[in-house]
């Protein structure tokens, strides 16, 4: 369910919703067979306390006769007593104890299975071994010595440095290759090392092996320093810009406005509506792709280290702010510290002081640039052949040096690269931004649960029959139940006044009796012994086939309208607007697809069926205590009205209570989500005490409104058995006064029903509290059935657009306008383009300009002003997922989900394999999935995590090749893979879309120049619109000047 949410943008382009609605519907209804077969044992069991005291009674009352022994009103009534009370608890108490002891020690079992994982440990100045070795230095006498927890070895006097000896490893055990192998890599204090390679060659994986994510299986890594390290995939959590930035360290003003500075987020921080304050939403949904590469580009820098690991931090950047990183920050800012760059930009490498390229899992070689030009490699030659076909200046009849100043930049070197760096951004600007950002915080209902929950949730559980007879068995049964407890009664008074000489069970009563009123009691009808016992047994089956029916109806009654909730609420989330994905943590929608359908599924039941039954059977009683004596009604009226108000009151608090604990609960879930997501970078940055911490006062708060919930229903019990305590004083007071011919069998008759109902009243007080606060679950379901839906997935039928199209691929945009909600302003602005058929465009623009939201607007994925036509049809009066499934796309961010590679090239397996492997092997992944054991069917990790994100994007190629749409949408789709890789992107698009019309958004401006036009955009506005050497004629252009300053860059890394 997480990867659905974290995933649903893509979802929706894909037009993947009902796929994984069926797959979610698949597993709901396992989930539901297992709660139906477990809960008709649980009810059948907890319905069996009704027939286990009658059947008790009755076998010692039979026994007790045949053994020739007189009844009487005192034995028989102490027994149902006792008898009571075992029902309470030995079918009570002690089978929930049961189920509750073997469900703790399940619990016990699978957190100390998790604890007993191994451990990663901190240390100042770290050497990693592998197993093998560290085993080795024991025997040989080289002991860790242990400080505080912390272990410290013995090394060499070095400040700081990385050297890795012989490294290898591999992610899992029964892996075939290494994922990094034999790698010997040494860097020396104030070096630039570039690290690369292709897609896959283990770039990442020697990255996990130094930051101890990555076990060795031979080998060893000394690390002299601390380290700070940006992950290749941005990891934001849901705070303020400023708070991602500072993170675990502590607040440095002059560093943190410098390291604003060299991270070029100046002019960002100045157009956001509340700076650094700035709520970036949970992984940064509220940030365009290359904001959230700087801000985790600006964590890294702002903590005080001594080795800094960037994983590829330029792809997400336009070139203008790729210059400026490299030149300010990296080796600039950085040059006095070890910093490894993992990079595909292969403009810097002769920048850099050790270039690593890795092919296979192993260093290839490693030097300078031109130590690595003068080798024989293959793979270098490859990224000076892509290089050198880069269209710049020099090779372009457009670009006459004649025609075309460039001012001189000065070369950098790390060496003098750093200066001064002035706070032009300081605190005073920020500081204008007076007010405070609101985040959105989690609605929490109040008041009474509105009746349309109860309802919603009955009628959702079947048809009104169904619920009639459901309603008509349950008031049978306490009928039989009632008519059972009277007709004890009723044989005790006969055995009393009539059977007292004879312990035949045949006997038949026909003699003369003094007392008149008795006769009218007892015999107005012809009675015996045998009927009494025949009577009781016929009661007492009837009781049990009923429970029967009532459990299976129950049971799947609840279930259904639990299946049914579910439904609606996926259905109506999946088909939610993506608005409300930015606004709501994938925490707070997973807590009510765990724990309020949780609740529904297994805590809602039983209240539900307590509370139908107790409130018949405190009417039973109180018909039983009527018929015998109405007087008593009189005190029982009062006492009722009392109790009613503390319940009114108990029942207001306890339902505040119970939602203030659901709400506290989702802050736990996101916490736990985000801090789960970045790891790696937590433990980079060794902040697992600080996001404990946090983790813990998240807990506490939920603890705290949890234990407030607990401490209420103790409260109440206490109160409420002081007042029934009074009530069965008053009767048994009042029985002291009653005439004498009252039948000594109708005194304990309402002896023991008062009995029952003290401790009725009060549990069915609190089984309605627990009633309606677990409906606050319903209601948070239901709150969710009802967000802001989409336009339909399907066209009218006068709608329908033909089969065949887009035929051609025209693209029409007229006025268009773009928001992400009705009070939030147009990020897009009158866009008025015309894109003929089979033209490739490039959409170029600084971060944030509205390259994305443009694609957004295509794929209705907002709310749009003005119009769309494709091919002469206005896309908003098509249903979504007949304009989606007609355009493909290679998104930004490649999302993989669980479960097999050809599930996630072909979900609903409309290719053939030799469709697949042909794919797999144009875009060449073709080789590394046939070394995965089951090839096709091999398990893909949640998020993709098992394949580095060069082979993930590659993956999405795959895709879109296989749906073979008119229209193809690239954002960012070459960004996190190396030149070669491109190169190869580059060439299948060429090849496979050369009749398509292509949108591609790009930061590497070499990948557009042979686009048929150019879209350049700025603050959401359409700056320039046309060929490139048109748009390079016009030397003020925007277009003009982003060349300009590529060339620029061209100069200064060269």
């Amino acid at each position: 369910m997480n990867e659905i949410i974290v995933g649903i943008q893509v979802i929706k382009m894909y037009t993947w919703e009902k796929m994984f609605a069926f797959l979610v519907q698949y597993f709901r209804k396992m989930e539901i067979r297992e709660i139906r077969g477990a809960s008709y044992i649980r009810y059948i069991l907890q319905s069996f306390k009704i027939f286990h005291t009658r059947f008790a009674l009755f076998i010692s009352i039979l026994v007790y006769i045949i053994l020739g022994n007189n009844i009487n009103t005192q034995k028989v009534f102490i027994i149902i007593s006792y008898y009571n009370i075992l029902m309470t608890t030995m079918t009570g108490l002690f089978p929930e104890s049961v189920g509750s002891t073997a469900e703790m020690l399940i619990s016990v079992q699978r957190i100390q299975a998790f604890l007993l994982y191994d451990e990663q440990y901190h240390q100042s100045t770290l050497s990693i071994k592998s197993e093998n070795e560290s085993n080795n230095d024991v025997k040989n006498g080289e002991k860790d010595k242990t400080k505080n927890g912390e272990k410290y070895i013995k090394q060499p006097c070095i400040n700081f440095g990385i050297n890795v000896s012989n490294a290898s490893a591999k992610w899992l055990p029964n892996q075939t290759e290494n994922s990094i192998n034999n790698i010997n890599l040494t860097v020396v204090p104030s070096q630039l090392v570039a690290i690369i390679g292709p897609v896959g060659a283990g770039k990442s994986s020697l990255i996990q092996a130094i930051l101890r994510e990555l076990p060795l299986s031979k080998g060893s890594i000394s690390i002299y320093g601390v380290i700070s390290y940006a992950s290749q995939e941005p990891w934001l959590f849901n705070g303020s810009i400023k708070q991602n930035i500072i993170f675990s360290s502590s607040l440095d003003k002059e560093r943190y406005l410098q390291v604003i500075k060299v991270c070029a987020l100046e002019s960002d921080l100045l157009k956001l509506p509340y700076g650094d304050r700035t709520i970036v939403g949970e992984r940064g949904v509220s940030l365009s792709g290359g904001q959230r590469a700087r801000i985790n580009l600006a964590r890294a820098v702002y903590k005080k280290a001594d080795i800094y690991i960037l994983d590829d931090p330029l792809t997400a950047v336009d070139a203008c702010v790729g210059k400026h990183l490299f030149n300010k920050c990296i080796n600039g800012y950085l040059k006095e510290k070890i910093c490894i760059l993992v990079t595909h930009q292969i403009q810097y490498l002769k920048r850099v002081e050790k270039i690593v390229l890795m092919e296979n899992a192993s260093i290839v070689s490693e030097g300078s640039y031109q130590e690595l030009q003068s080798g024989n490699l293959d793979f270098f030659k490859s990224l000076e052949s892509t290089e050198k076909s880069k269209i710049t200046y020099e090779d372009q009849d457009v670009f006459d040096k004649d025609e075309v100043t460039l001012n001189p930049l000065p070369v950098f070197s790390r060496s003098n690269s750093h200066h001064s760096i002035s706070t032009s951004m300081g605190e005073n600007k920020l500081s204008q931004i007076q007010s405070e950002p609101v985040e959105v915080i989690e609605t929490r209902c109040s008041g009474n649960v509105s009746p349309r929950v109860y309802l919603s949730y009955i009628f959702a559980g079947g048809s009104v029959f169904k619920i009639l007879f459901l309603l008509f068995i349950c008031i049978f049964t306490q009928m039989l139940s009632t008519g059972g407890d009277y007709w004890i009664s009723y044989w005790v008074n006969l055995e009393d006044h009539v059977f007292r000489n004879t312990g035949y069970i045949s006997t038949t009563f026909s003699g003369p009796i003094n007392n008149e009123s008795l006769s009218d009691s007892l015999l107005w009808w012809s009675v015996s012994r045998k009927l009494c016992i025949e009577v009781y047994v016929s009661i007492n089956i009837m009781v049990l086939v009923v429970i029967l029916i009532r459990c299976i109806v129950f049971v799947s009654f609840f279930t259904k309208s639990s299946m049914n909730l579910h439904n609606s609420m996926f259905d109506s989330i999946t088909r939610a607007s993506m608005l409300f994905f930015s606004s709501n943590s994938s925490g707070r929608i997973l807590n009510r697809f765990t724990k309020d359908i949780g609740a529904i599924d297994e805590r809602l039941p039983t209240p539900l069926i307590n509370f139908i039954n107790i409130g018949l059977s405190l009417i039973g009683t109180l018909v039983v205590v009527g018929i015998i004596n109405v007087y008593l009604l009189i005190p029982t009226f009062f006492i009722g009205i009392f109790c009613a108000y503390i319940a009114m009151y108990y029942l207001s608090t306890s339902r505040s209570l119970k939602r203030l604990e659901g709400v506290s609960r989702s802050p736990v879930f996101t916490h736990f989500n985000e801090t789960l997501k970045g790891l790696i970078t937590i433990r980079a940055f060794k902040a697992e005490i600080v996001l404990s911490k946090e983790f813990d006062e998240h807990q506490d708060l939920h603890s705290s409104a949890w234990y407030l919930y607990i401490a209420s229903n103790n409260a109440f019990g206490f109160v409420f058995d002081f007042i029934l305590l009074i009530y069965l004083s008053i009767l048994m007071f009042s029985f002291l006064n009653i005439d004498s011919d009252t039948f000594g069998g109708n005194v304990g008759l309402v002896i023991t029903q008062a009995l029952n109902l003290m401790g009725n009243i009060q549990y069915g007080i609190r089984q309605s509290a627990e009633l309606e606060n677990q409906m606050t679950s319903v209601e948070r379901v239901l709150e969710y059935t009802n967000v802001p839906q989409e336009a339909p997935l399907e066209s009218s039928l006068d709608k329908k657009p033909p089969k065949e199209w887009p035929s051609r691929g025209q693209i029409v945009f007229q006025n268009l306008c773009l928001r992400y909600s009705l009070d939030s302003p147009y990020i897009l602005k009158n866009i008025s383009i015309k894109i003929q058929p089979m033209e490739k465009i490039g959409i170029v623009g600084r971060t944030g300009a509205g390259k994305s939201s443009l694609i957004h607007a295509l794929f209705r994925l907002a709310l749009n002003d003005g119009s769309i036509i494709i091919d002469g049809i206005e896309i908003h009066q098509l249903g979504l997922h007949d304009l989606r499934s007609k355009l493909s796309i290679i998104p930004q961010d490649s999302v993989l989900f669980s479960g097999t590679i050809r599930k996630n090239l072909d979900p609903f397996n409309e290719y053939s394999d030799h469709v697949l492997w042909n794919i797999l092997e144009e875009v060449q992944l073709k080789d590394i999935v046939e070394d995965l054991p089951v090839g096709l069917n091999a398990k893909i990790s949640e998020g993709g995590s098992n394949f580095s994100v060069g082979q993930k994007q590659l993956l999405c190629l795959a895709r879109s090749i296989l749906r073979n749409k008119k229209i193809l949408i690239l954002d960012e789709a070459t960004a996190n893979v190396d030149p070669k890789t491109d190169s190869l992107i580059q060439n299948i698009i060429k090849k496979k879309f050369q009749s398509c019309t292509i949108l591609r958004i790009a930061h590497r401006l070499n990948t557009i120049m042979d686009s048929d036009k150019v879209l350049v955009m700025d603050a959401g506005k359409v700056v320039e619109f046309g060929h490139p050497n048109n748009l390079l004629a016009n030397k003020d252009g925007f277009f003009y000047k982003m060349i300009d300053q590529t060339y620029s860059k061209e100069k200064d890394t060269s």
